[in-house]
């Protein structure tokens, strides 16, 4: 049997069971209070708690199935929109930033057949991602020779000043722990972009509980010597591709692209 790529999913999988087994318990729960208990009130707060965890089950495998590669395609659709606001010729060294399972590093792989591409994670526990599967996806995709992996932190990058030409990163430094102003991690990244050289990232820029305001901060960012910066923030709203119902507080929103040359 055919080898096949597996680049994971915004909602992993074993969310989705936990969140429809505790529907199973709570509808079990209900159940017995009903028919042996036989007391009404608790009887019902049961049944609206397991029908409420059902319903967000359901919402979150409607959304899975709408961000899937080779299903709903909206993961893919989120990488082909940074990649079209990367400026580059191809020619030299990339930088991905949190890679997840490489489907973003594959994709500029392929669009920059040139390139050499650096990706990096942390691959921490809670992620359904890991540094073999990443290889395995790159193998598949027959991109491995010009593609290499290893683990770090994105709020302080192991490298040097200066080192890649071009540094993308998608929907991550919002997760990034390691330092509470997230401002700081979009300064780290470009702290390793050549000078000229060019970027695109994409993350939940438009939330002003983790980046304040966007305007002012690339305001700041021009005085600390970027040369050209761009920002198009709640993106959600305007890409056609991305379906209302994923557009939740607790799903896509405040999502944001910053782009330009060092």
């Amino acid at each position: 049997m055919k080898e096949k790529t597996n680049y994971g999913n915004w909602v992993p999988e074993k969310a989705l069971y936990l969140l429809f087994g505790l529907a199973g318990v709570f509808l079990v729960v209900t159940v017995l209070l009903g028919v042996m208990v036989q007391m009404p009130v608790i009887t019902v707060i049961a049944g609206v708690v397991c029908a409420l965890t059902f319903a967000m089950a359901v919402y979150m495998l409607v959304c899975h199935e709408a961000f899937a590669f080779g299903k709903g395609n909206m993961m893919a659709g989120v990488h082909k929109h940074l990649v079209e606001h990367l400026d580059w010729d191809g020619e030299g060294k990339m930088l991905d930033i949190g890679c997840g399972a490489a489907a973003l590093t594959v994709r500029c792989a392929k669009a920059f057949p040139k390139a050499q591409i650096t990706a990096m994670d942390y691959w921490g526990a809670e992620w359904s991602y890991a540094k073999e599967q990443c290889e395995r996806n790159v193998r598949l995709e027959s991109v491995a020779v010009r593609v290499s992996f290893q683990k770090g932190d994105a709020a302080k990058l192991d490298f040097a000043d200066e080192t890649f030409d071009a540094a993308v990163s998608n929907f991550v430094f919002h997760e990034v722990r390691s330092t509470k102003d997230k401002r700081n991690v979009v300064r780290e990244a470009l702290r390793v972009v050549k000078k000229r050289g060019v970027f695109s990232f994409q993350d939940m820029f438009s939330q002003k509980a983790l980046y304040g305001d966007m305007d002012a901060f690339v305001e700041v960012l021009k005085a600390e010597g970027i040369s050209e910066i761009h920002y198009i923030g709640d993106l959600e709203k305007k890409l056609d591709f991305i379906p209302g119902f994923v557009t939740t507080p607790w799903m896509i929103s405040g999502m944001g692209i910053l782009y330009g040359k060092k």
